[in-house]
């Protein structure tokens, strides 16, 4: 159509977009500036905007941005990245934000679930978890989540629950009890249970069919973590779980008749 002009900021924010996809590096403001041909001022503005929308990533360290993990939404199938790749800036966004180890587990066919990728803050104090680490999957904060999203019945879970080891036991009346919690708020919190002095806090990935694909954990030392944070990182959990899970899982587009 003629006689009509496109909007500025929508084209700068496209042209920023298309430019991060040809970086083989994260680059900074001034870099995306000189290729885009966009004053600083407002690539830096328009950035700021893409970043809360999870359009780009911003790396905290070296203060430079990528693309964001909600590109993936819009193009799913079509990004070469595997999952962890993916979702690793956002992990390390929480771990620099929260000071903690923040982890990302994948949960086996066969009722594991398995370290896959892990980031946190070099600044903090923190605990080592190994990749490849393997635990029961409905051990745990991560555990509770999958329980929550298999909506067991009570008494086989708590056949399942008798299974299961941890360094401090809780109740199986407990757990029940977070795990109808969890399916009500999408986060749990383990308390020094499956390891002992460490606080867990998780949310979980699913599917379009809502089975369970991934955990997302943050474990920090019990003795330096302020308890009033768990709402906080548990629904920051919950949300980067809940976009993850529609931009590597999208629902299948219906052909319209």
């Amino acid at each position: 159509m003629t006689g009509q002009r496109d909007v500025g900021a929508v084209v700068h924010a496209i042209g920023i977009l298309r430019y991060l996809s040809t970086a083989t590096v994260p680059l900074g403001v001034a870099a995306i500036a000189r290729g885009t041909g966009i004053s600083v001022s407002t690539c830096f503005n328009i950035l700021r905007t893409l970043t809360r929308a999870r359009y780009v990533s911003f790396h905290e360290k070296d203060k430079t941005y990528a693309l964001g993990l909600a590109v993936a939404e819009l193009a799913a199938g079509l990004l070469g990245m595997s999952h962890a790749e993916l979702i690793r800036p956002e992990l390390q966004q929480l771990a620099l934000k929260y000071e903690m180890i923040i982890v990302l587990w994948r949960v086996t066919e066969d009722g594991h679930i398995v370290l896959i990728d892990r980031a946190y803050s070099p600044a903090a104090v923190r605990v080592e978890m190994a990749v490849g680490i393997r635990l029961p999957m409905l051990v745990g904060a991560v555990g509770r989540c999958v329980a929550a999203a298999l909506a067991l019945e009570k008494e086989e879970l708590r056949r399942r629950f008798s299974a299961l080891r941890w360094q401090s036991p809780p109740s199986f009346e407990d757990y029940w009890a977070d795990v109808q919690q969890a399916q009500e708020s999408g986060w749990s919190i383990d308390s020094g249970h499956l390891y002992l002095g460490l606080t867990t806090i998780a949310a979980l990935v699913k599917d379009q069919e809502s089975r369970p694909r991934f955990g997302i954990s943050g474990i920090t030392i019990t003795a330096q973590y302020d308890p009033a944070l768990s709402s906080q990182l548990g629904a920051e959990l919950r949300e980067l779980a809940e976009l993850t899970g529609k931009a590597l899982f999208p629902r299948p587009l219906l052909n319209a008749e």
